[in-house]
């Protein structure tokens, strides 16, 4: 099994999560995090680190967000690695909690 970051990380990019991964599975687009299924050793350290709670197990993906297990896999796919904690974006503040922001994805 794997984890999965879904729709509330979008233009949050948050990366307290990156902080604790042991092997470094975590992909950085310009506005949102995936988590690379073929390296994620679901050891569970993301899920707690996540201030706006983005981040699922794959089984336990809420419904209306099952896409983004898909989303993770293909951007991960294309995205460059992110081994080490940055800043958040100045407004992430404002965004996080925001609930519908697919839209604004950026690939």
């Amino acid at each position: 099994m794997t984890y999965v970051v879904t729709e509330t990380c979008i233009r949050c990019k948050y990366t307290d999560c990156v902080d604790v991964c042991p092997v470094d599975c975590f992909r950085e687009g310009p506005n949102f995090l995936v988590i690379d299924p073929d390296e994620c050793i679901d050891c569970t350290l993301c899920v707690a680190e996540c201030p706006v709670e983005a981040i699922y197990a794959e089984d336990d993906v809420p419904d209306d967000q099952r896409e983004f297990k898909a989303i993770n896999a293909e951007l991960a796919k294309l995205w460059k690695p992110i081994i080490e904690r940055k800043p958040a974006p100045p407004d992430a503040d404002e965004w996080k909690p925001v609930k519908v922001k697919r839209h604004l994805l950026e690939r």
